[in-house]
Protein backbone atom coordinates (compact mmCIF):
# COMPACT_ATOMS: atom_id res chain seq x y z
CA UNK A 1 0.00 0.00 0.00
CA UNK A 2 2.81 2.39 0.87
CA UNK A 3 4.48 1.79 -2.48
CA UNK A 4 1.19 2.51 -4.24
CA UNK A 5 0.81 5.80 -2.32
CA UNK A 6 4.36 6.85 -3.19
CA UNK A 7 3.75 6.10 -6.85
CA UNK A 8 0.49 8.05 -6.76
CA UNK A 9 2.18 11.08 -5.20
CA UNK A 10 4.90 10.93 -7.86
CA UNK A 11 2.30 10.87 -10.62
CA UNK A 12 0.44 13.81 -9.09
CA UNK A 13 3.64 15.83 -8.72
CA UNK A 14 4.56 15.07 -12.30
CA UNK A 15 1.13 16.15 -13.49
CA UNK A 16 1.44 19.42 -11.60
CA UNK A 17 4.90 20.21 -12.93
CA UNK A 18 5.25 22.96 -15.51
CA UNK A 19 7.65 22.05 -18.33
CA UNK A 20 8.35 25.70 -19.06
CA UNK A 21 9.27 26.38 -15.44
CA UNK A 22 11.60 23.39 -15.61
CA UNK A 23 13.24 24.86 -18.72
CA UNK A 24 13.66 28.35 -17.22
CA UNK A 25 15.22 26.74 -14.13
CA UNK A 26 17.59 24.72 -16.31
CA UNK A 27 18.47 27.83 -18.29
CA UNK A 28 19.17 29.73 -15.08
CA UNK A 29 21.41 27.14 -13.45
CA UNK A 30 22.94 25.33 -16.42
CA UNK A 31 23.42 28.17 -18.91
CA UNK A 32 22.89 31.74 -17.70
CA UNK A 33 24.45 31.74 -14.25
CA UNK A 34 27.49 29.66 -15.33
CA UNK A 35 28.09 32.05 -18.25
CA UNK A 36 28.13 35.04 -15.89
CA UNK A 37 30.47 33.17 -13.55
CA UNK A 38 32.80 32.32 -16.43
CA UNK A 39 32.81 35.94 -17.56
CA UNK A 40 33.70 37.12 -14.05
CA UNK A 41 36.43 34.49 -13.68
CA UNK A 42 38.01 35.56 -16.97
CA UNK A 43 38.00 39.20 -15.84
CA UNK A 44 39.63 38.28 -12.54
CA UNK A 45 42.31 36.38 -14.47
CA UNK A 46 42.85 39.33 -16.82
CA UNK A 47 43.48 41.64 -13.88
CA UNK A 48 46.12 39.25 -12.54
CA UNK A 49 47.72 38.95 -15.98
CA UNK A 50 47.72 42.73 -16.48
CA UNK A 51 49.32 43.36 -13.12
CA UNK A 52 51.88 40.65 -13.87
CA UNK A 53 52.75 42.15 -17.25
CA UNK A 54 53.08 45.67 -15.87
CA UNK A 55 55.34 44.36 -13.10
CA UNK A 56 57.56 42.62 -15.72
CA UNK A 57 56.53 39.22 -14.38
CA UNK A 58 54.57 38.11 -17.49
CA UNK A 59 55.23 38.64 -21.19
CA UNK A 60 53.01 40.12 -23.86
CA UNK A 61 51.70 36.78 -25.21
CA UNK A 62 50.48 35.82 -21.75
CA UNK A 63 48.61 39.11 -21.46
CA UNK A 64 47.07 38.58 -24.90
CA UNK A 65 45.87 35.13 -23.89
CA UNK A 66 44.13 36.67 -20.89
CA UNK A 67 42.48 39.19 -23.18
CA UNK A 68 41.33 36.50 -25.63
CA UNK A 69 39.75 34.57 -22.77
CA UNK A 70 37.75 37.61 -21.64
CA UNK A 71 36.70 38.37 -25.21
CA UNK A 72 35.53 34.77 -25.63
CA UNK A 73 33.51 34.71 -22.42
CA UNK A 74 32.01 38.13 -23.14
CA UNK A 75 30.97 37.10 -26.66
CA UNK A 76 29.40 33.89 -25.33
CA UNK A 77 27.46 35.94 -22.77
CA UNK A 78 25.91 38.39 -25.22
CA UNK A 79 22.97 36.16 -26.31
CA UNK A 80 22.29 35.52 -22.61
CA UNK A 81 22.11 39.09 -21.34
CA UNK A 82 18.77 39.05 -19.56
CA UNK A 83 18.32 40.92 -16.30
CA UNK A 84 21.15 42.94 -14.72
CA UNK A 85 23.57 42.97 -17.66
CA UNK A 86 20.89 44.40 -19.95
CA UNK A 87 20.19 47.27 -17.55
CA UNK A 88 22.00 50.43 -16.51
CA UNK A 89 24.03 50.79 -19.71
CA UNK A 90 26.36 48.08 -18.42
CA UNK A 91 27.13 46.43 -21.76
CA UNK A 92 28.58 49.67 -23.18
CA UNK A 93 31.09 49.64 -20.32
CA UNK A 94 32.38 46.29 -21.56
CA UNK A 95 32.71 46.91 -25.28
CA UNK A 96 32.31 49.90 -27.59
CA UNK A 97 31.23 48.73 -31.06
CA UNK A 98 30.75 49.80 -33.76
CA UNK A 99 33.47 52.43 -33.61
CA UNK A 100 32.66 54.34 -36.78
CA UNK A 101 34.93 57.33 -36.15
CA UNK A 102 37.93 55.69 -34.48
CA UNK A 103 36.74 57.16 -31.19
CA UNK A 104 38.51 54.48 -29.15
CA UNK A 105 41.98 55.46 -30.32
CA UNK A 106 41.29 59.19 -30.14
CA UNK A 107 39.72 59.13 -26.68
CA UNK A 108 42.36 56.80 -25.22
CA UNK A 109 45.20 59.06 -26.33
CA UNK A 110 43.36 62.20 -25.24
CA UNK A 111 42.71 60.75 -21.80
CA UNK A 112 46.33 59.72 -21.36
CA UNK A 113 47.55 63.12 -22.55
CA UNK A 114 45.30 64.81 -19.98
CA UNK A 115 46.12 62.49 -17.06
CA UNK A 116 49.67 61.31 -16.59
CA UNK A 117 49.84 58.95 -14.87
CA UNK A 118 46.19 57.91 -15.19
CA UNK A 119 44.39 57.27 -11.91
CA UNK A 120 41.57 54.81 -11.35
CA UNK A 121 39.36 57.71 -10.33
CA UNK A 122 40.01 59.50 -13.63
CA UNK A 123 39.17 56.34 -15.60
CA UNK A 124 35.95 55.76 -13.68
CA UNK A 125 34.88 59.32 -14.48
CA UNK A 126 35.72 59.02 -18.16
CA UNK A 127 33.64 57.86 -21.12
CA UNK A 128 32.59 54.22 -21.50
CA UNK A 129 34.61 54.30 -24.74
CA UNK A 130 37.85 54.05 -22.74
CA UNK A 131 36.64 51.78 -19.91
CA UNK A 132 36.21 48.53 -21.78
CA UNK A 133 37.66 45.82 -23.97
CA UNK A 134 37.81 47.94 -27.12
CA UNK A 135 40.24 50.35 -25.45
CA UNK A 136 42.21 47.44 -23.98
CA UNK A 137 42.44 45.88 -27.44
CA UNK A 138 43.63 49.15 -28.96
CA UNK A 139 46.54 49.41 -26.53
CA UNK A 140 47.43 45.74 -26.83
CA UNK A 141 47.24 45.30 -30.61
CA UNK A 142 47.27 48.59 -32.51
CA UNK A 143 50.40 49.13 -34.61
CA UNK A 144 50.59 52.75 -33.48
CA UNK A 145 51.06 51.73 -29.83
CA UNK A 146 54.49 50.55 -28.69
CA UNK A 147 53.41 49.00 -25.42
CA UNK A 148 56.77 47.43 -24.57
CA UNK A 149 58.63 50.73 -24.58
CA UNK A 150 55.75 52.92 -23.37
CA UNK A 151 54.40 50.74 -20.57
CA UNK A 152 54.66 53.68 -18.18
CA UNK A 153 52.08 55.51 -20.30
CA UNK A 154 49.73 52.62 -21.05
CA UNK A 155 49.95 50.25 -18.07
CA UNK A 156 47.88 52.47 -15.75
CA UNK A 157 45.10 52.40 -18.35
CA UNK A 158 45.29 48.63 -18.89
CA UNK A 159 45.28 47.97 -15.17
CA UNK A 160 42.44 50.44 -14.65
CA UNK A 161 40.32 48.81 -17.35
CA UNK A 162 40.98 45.35 -15.93
CA UNK A 163 39.96 46.55 -12.45
CA UNK A 164 36.83 48.18 -13.84
CA UNK A 165 35.82 45.02 -15.72
CA UNK A 166 36.49 42.80 -12.73
CA UNK A 167 34.39 45.01 -10.46
CA UNK A 168 31.59 45.23 -13.04
CA UNK A 169 31.42 41.47 -13.58
CA UNK A 170 31.51 40.85 -9.83
CA UNK A 171 28.63 43.26 -9.24
CA UNK A 172 26.54 41.66 -12.00
CA UNK A 173 27.28 38.14 -10.75
CA UNK A 174 26.17 39.11 -7.25
CA UNK A 175 22.86 40.30 -8.71
CA UNK A 176 22.36 36.81 -10.11
CA UNK A 177 23.09 34.97 -6.90
CA UNK A 178 21.23 34.64 -3.61
CA UNK A 179 17.57 34.10 -2.68
CA UNK A 180 16.50 37.39 -4.32
CA UNK A 181 18.87 37.12 -7.27
CA UNK A 182 18.12 36.86 -10.96
CA UNK A 183 18.55 33.08 -11.00
CA UNK A 184 15.87 32.70 -8.35
CA UNK A 185 13.52 34.85 -10.45
CA UNK A 186 13.71 32.21 -13.18
CA UNK A 187 12.67 29.40 -10.83
CA UNK A 188 9.71 30.56 -8.73
CA UNK A 189 6.79 32.37 -10.34
CA UNK A 190 5.24 34.87 -10.01
CA UNK A 191 7.93 37.21 -8.71
CA UNK A 192 9.02 40.85 -8.89
CA UNK A 193 10.26 40.47 -12.45
CA UNK A 194 8.08 37.86 -14.11
CA UNK A 195 4.43 36.95 -13.75
CA UNK A 196 5.00 33.51 -15.27
CA UNK A 197 7.54 31.18 -16.85
CA UNK A 198 6.08 32.12 -20.25
CA UNK A 199 7.03 35.75 -19.69
CA UNK A 200 10.55 34.84 -18.61
CA UNK A 201 11.00 32.41 -21.48
CA UNK A 202 9.80 35.03 -23.98
CA UNK A 203 12.39 37.51 -22.72
CA UNK A 204 15.20 34.95 -22.84
CA UNK A 205 14.31 33.97 -26.40
CA UNK A 206 13.90 37.60 -27.47
CA UNK A 207 17.37 38.34 -26.13
CA UNK A 208 18.84 35.31 -27.84
CA UNK A 209 17.19 36.01 -31.21
CA UNK A 210 18.22 39.67 -31.07
CA UNK A 211 21.79 38.47 -30.52
CA UNK A 212 21.59 36.34 -33.68
CA UNK A 213 20.43 39.47 -35.51
CA UNK A 214 23.44 41.33 -34.07
CA UNK A 215 25.69 38.59 -35.46
CA UNK A 216 24.31 39.40 -38.90
CA UNK A 217 25.21 43.04 -38.32
CA UNK A 218 28.72 42.16 -37.12
CA UNK A 219 29.24 40.22 -40.33
CA UNK A 220 27.27 42.44 -42.68
CA UNK A 221 28.81 45.77 -41.63
CA UNK A 222 32.41 44.94 -42.65
CA UNK A 223 31.04 43.21 -45.77
CA UNK A 224 29.58 46.58 -46.77
CA UNK A 225 25.91 45.62 -46.65
CA UNK A 226 25.14 48.97 -45.02
CA UNK A 227 27.55 50.86 -47.28
CA UNK A 228 26.25 50.12 -50.80
CA UNK A 229 28.44 47.05 -51.07
CA UNK A 230 31.71 48.84 -50.26
CA UNK A 231 33.62 46.75 -47.68
CA UNK A 232 34.37 48.35 -44.33
CA UNK A 233 37.09 46.11 -42.89
CA UNK A 234 37.89 48.44 -39.98
CA UNK A 235 34.28 48.15 -38.82
CA UNK A 236 34.76 44.45 -38.08
CA UNK A 237 34.42 43.75 -34.38
CA UNK A 238 37.82 43.10 -32.73
CA UNK A 239 39.67 43.71 -36.02
CA UNK A 240 42.85 44.79 -34.27
CA UNK A 241 43.21 41.46 -32.47
CA UNK A 242 41.84 39.60 -35.54
CA UNK A 243 39.36 37.89 -33.28
CA UNK A 244 36.15 38.80 -35.14
CA UNK A 245 35.41 35.25 -36.24
CA UNK A 246 36.18 33.88 -32.78
CA UNK A 247 33.67 36.34 -31.32
CA UNK A 248 31.01 35.22 -33.81
CA UNK A 249 31.66 31.59 -32.93
CA UNK A 250 31.42 32.22 -29.20
CA UNK A 251 28.17 34.20 -29.53
CA UNK A 252 26.67 31.51 -31.74
CA UNK A 253 27.58 28.95 -29.09
CA UNK A 254 25.82 31.05 -26.44
CA UNK A 255 22.68 31.30 -28.56
CA UNK A 256 22.83 27.57 -29.22
CA UNK A 257 23.05 26.83 -25.51
CA UNK A 258 19.66 28.53 -25.05
CA UNK A 259 18.16 26.55 -27.92
CA UNK A 260 19.44 23.25 -26.49
CA UNK A 261 17.37 23.84 -23.36
CA UNK A 262 14.28 25.13 -25.18
CA UNK A 263 14.08 22.43 -27.86
CA UNK A 264 12.35 19.97 -25.48
CA UNK A 265 9.30 22.27 -25.47
CA UNK A 266 8.86 22.24 -29.24
CA UNK A 267 6.04 20.07 -30.56
CA UNK A 268 7.09 20.06 -34.22
CA UNK A 269 9.85 17.48 -34.70
CA UNK A 270 10.66 18.78 -38.17
CA UNK A 271 11.14 22.29 -36.81
CA UNK A 272 13.51 20.94 -34.15
CA UNK A 273 15.52 19.22 -36.88
CA UNK A 274 15.62 22.37 -39.03
CA UNK A 275 16.82 24.56 -36.17
CA UNK A 276 19.38 21.94 -35.14
CA UNK A 277 20.64 21.87 -38.72
CA UNK A 278 20.62 25.68 -38.86
CA UNK A 279 22.97 25.93 -35.90
CA UNK A 280 25.24 23.16 -37.15
CA UNK A 281 25.39 24.58 -40.67
CA UNK A 282 26.22 28.07 -39.42
CA UNK A 283 28.88 26.76 -37.05
CA UNK A 284 30.53 24.80 -39.86
CA UNK A 285 30.56 27.82 -42.16
CA UNK A 286 32.22 29.90 -39.44
CA UNK A 287 34.77 27.21 -38.71
CA UNK A 288 35.60 26.96 -42.41
CA UNK A 289 36.56 30.61 -42.89
CA UNK A 290 40.23 30.61 -43.95
CA UNK A 291 41.42 33.99 -42.63
CA UNK A 292 40.51 36.83 -40.24
CA UNK A 293 37.35 38.69 -41.20
CA UNK A 294 39.21 41.99 -41.63
CA UNK A 295 41.18 40.30 -44.43
CA UNK A 296 38.37 38.27 -45.97
CA UNK A 297 36.12 41.25 -46.67
CA UNK A 298 38.85 42.98 -48.67
CA UNK A 299 38.90 40.26 -51.32
CA UNK A 300 35.87 40.03 -53.61
CA UNK A 301 36.52 36.33 -54.16
CA UNK A 302 35.44 35.70 -50.56
CA UNK A 303 32.08 37.45 -50.96
CA UNK A 304 30.06 34.35 -51.95
CA UNK A 305 31.36 32.48 -48.91
CA UNK A 306 30.57 35.36 -46.57
CA UNK A 307 27.17 35.85 -48.15
CA UNK A 308 26.40 32.17 -47.59
CA UNK A 309 27.26 32.60 -43.92
CA UNK A 310 25.09 35.70 -43.69
CA UNK A 311 22.18 33.82 -45.28
CA UNK A 312 22.67 30.99 -42.81
CA UNK A 313 22.42 33.40 -39.87
CA UNK A 314 19.38 35.03 -41.44
CA UNK A 315 17.68 31.64 -41.82
CA UNK A 316 18.48 30.76 -38.23
CA UNK A 317 17.02 34.02 -36.99
CA UNK A 318 13.82 33.59 -39.00
CA UNK A 319 13.33 29.99 -37.91
CA UNK A 320 13.32 31.06 -34.29
CA UNK A 321 11.68 34.47 -34.52
CA UNK A 322 8.75 33.22 -36.61
CA UNK A 323 8.33 29.46 -36.52
CA UNK A 324 9.67 28.72 -33.03
CA UNK A 325 7.64 31.56 -31.52
CA UNK A 326 4.52 30.24 -33.25
CA UNK A 327 5.11 26.68 -32.08
CA UNK A 328 5.63 27.81 -28.48
CA UNK A 329 2.71 30.21 -28.66
CA UNK A 330 4.69 33.14 -27.29
CA UNK A 331 5.07 36.75 -28.32
CA UNK A 332 8.67 37.76 -28.96
CA UNK A 333 7.82 41.38 -29.64
CA UNK A 334 9.90 44.05 -31.33
CA UNK A 335 13.46 43.26 -32.37
CA UNK A 336 15.74 46.00 -31.06
CA UNK A 337 17.78 45.82 -34.27
CA UNK A 338 14.93 46.03 -36.77
CA UNK A 339 15.74 48.57 -39.46
CA UNK A 340 19.54 48.32 -39.09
Amino acid sequence: MRAVMIALVAVLLSACSNPREEVTEQLAHQVLLPAHQQWHDSNAALLVATQGYCADELDGPALKQGFYRVLQSWSYLQPLMVGPMAEGNRSWQVQFWPDKRNMVARQVEALLDASSPLSQEALEGASVVVQGLSAFEYVLFDEAVDLDTRSDRYCPLLTGIARHQQALSKAVLELWEGPQGMAAMLVDFPNQRYASADEALSLILRTQITAVDVLKKKLGTPMGRLNKGVPQPWQAEAWRSQHSIGNLQASLAGARAVWEQVRSLVGDAQLVSRIDSGYENTAQKLAGLPAPLVELVQNKENLPRLQSLYDSLDNLENLQQVELAKDLGIQLGFNANDGD
